[in-house]
């Protein structure tokens, strides 16, 4: 099973508690459906606009083991606010380019 971390929206943290995220990472549903089921070894914010900790906090869960990173739709998409990141191209870039191509990148997660 793979290792998964996920990187939320700091400003969606009050309002979802992130259980679809760890319902379908382990069915292996929506972006995960490649993946099959995944096991989510770490869940953390952005940091804040504009995503810039998102860069280190990647970078330290691929010390830790992880072999995927993704984003939650939160981020990609604006659910639940409706507003994506403005952010999010220019957050994923830097993050891939930390953690290298033998890091999958997702880029949403429902």
């Amino acid at each position: 099973m793979k290792k998964v971390a996920i990187i939320r929206c700091q400003q969606t943290e009050d309002i979802c508690p992130g259980t679809t995220d760890f319902k379908i990472a382990s069915e292996g549903k929506l972006a995960f459906a490649e993946t099959g089921p995944v096991e989510i070894v770490g869940f953390v914010s952005c940091g804040g606009c504009p995503g810039k900790r998102a860069v280190h906090r990647a970078a330290n869960m691929k010390e830790r083991g992880v072999e995927a990173i993704a984003f939650a739709s939160c981020v990609s998409k604006g659910n639940p606010i409706g507003m994506a990141c403005p952010h999010f191209e220019q957050m994923r870039e830097a993050v891939a380019k930390k953690v290298g191509p033998e890091i999958q990148i997702l880029d949403y997660t429902h």
